[in-house]
């Protein structure tokens, strides 16, 4: 057998070394504190464009238990019991994502902030980024485009008013397509932003797209001044997304009803139903403080830094199934 050997070399680990260390010494001049969560749940994320890896069989639990695919849930529950600002570097699992830019395991980098609005946070995550690229990191001031601006410009429109009709035709969608994906608006709006705004991003700094459509919002409160947007940001160098962000949602009844609308929309696509993280519920019925927070993979971030366009040379080891 050949397969044994590490797809990457020492140069690759030392790089992350280095990477990691920069991205610690970022949290600590700001005094956020790094915490560590578990990454075993007897629930699963709602959300219906992830897919948890479910651990059927286990002497610890007679319902299934899930890997999580962020800390994000523990680490709200820190801050609604008194945490201060904090961080976490930590492995993820996310069941069907393999590619140059994705495997089922990886790292995440997740920082939650007390008190930020939305463009403090973009401006701490900015920030970050550079910090951690160091030499490498993109001179030029980061574009910021509000998705519905960018929609429109790569579209020609309204991503609130459109349907998904006007969308697959103006993706010029054949009819296997338009079978494939159905009527499911956000499903289209995903295929508009992958497809037609996201590849006119500067390779050559950051972009960061925010006000996401409030249909996914995800965890992220809608924005004071525009509910029909939500308060979202993504950050992107060229086509390869870095960074996940929001000023959290703090409402347990919104978050309860959200979720259920996501097993809606699940069990409407076929996809199983997850158990509810009632812990989570309870924390923000608890009272989590006004934050925001981040998800950042680190990977992604040493491709940038290490210029290579695949994520297996910045690993150890890849996804290795059963030969």
């Amino acid at each position: 057998m050949s397969d044994w050997r590490p797809v990457s070399g020492p140069a690759a680990a030392a790089s992350r070394a280095a990477l990691t260390r920069r991205v610690r010494a970022y949290f600590d001049s700001a005094g956020v504190l790094e915490v560590d969560t578990p990454a075993l749940s007897s629930a699963a994320v709602s959300d219906p464009q992830i897919e948890s890896f479910r651990i059927a069989d286990s002497a610890l639990s007679e319902q299934p238990l899930y890997l999580h695919t962020s800390p994000e849930f523990c680490m709200k529950r820190l801050l609604a019991g008194g945490y201060p600002d904090i961080f976490s570097i930590c492995r993820v699992y996310r069941d069907a994502e393999t590619g140059p830019r994705h495997l089922p395991e990886f790292t995440m980098i997740e920082w939650y902030r007390l008190g930020m609005d939305l463009a403090d946070i973009v401006n701490d995550t900015v920030a970050l980024i550079r910090h951690a690229l160091g030499d490498v990191a993109p001179a030029a001031d980061p574009v910021q485009l509000t998705y519905r601006d960018a929609m429109r410009e790569a579209t020609g429109l309204d991503p609130e008013l459109a349907d998904s009709a006007a969308l697959a035709h103006a993706l010029e969608a054949d009819d296997r397509l338009v079978a494939a994906l159905g009527e499911e608006k956000d499903d289209w709006l995903d295929l508009a932003l992958a497809t037609r705004v996201i590849p006119g991003f500067a390779p050559d700094r950051l972009t960061v797209l925010k006000a996401y459509p409030k249909s996914q919002a995800a965890l992220a409160r809608l924005c004071p001044d525009d509910s029909s947007v939500a308060d979202r940001f993504e950050v992107f160098l060229g086509p390869i997304e870095l960074a996940n962000g929001y000023v959290e949602l703090t409402d347990a009844r919104e978050q309860s009803a959200r979720i259920a609308v996501d097993n809606v929309v699940r069990a409407r696509r076929g996809r199983a139903i997850r158990p509810v993280d009632t812990r989570l519920l309870a924390a923000l019925e608890a009272g989590l403080p006004p934050c925001a927070g981040v998800a950042l993979g680190l990977e992604r971030l040493q491709m940038i830094h290490d210029r290579t366009d695949d994520i297996r040379n910045v690993v150890t080891f890849s996804f290795e199934p059963h030969a």
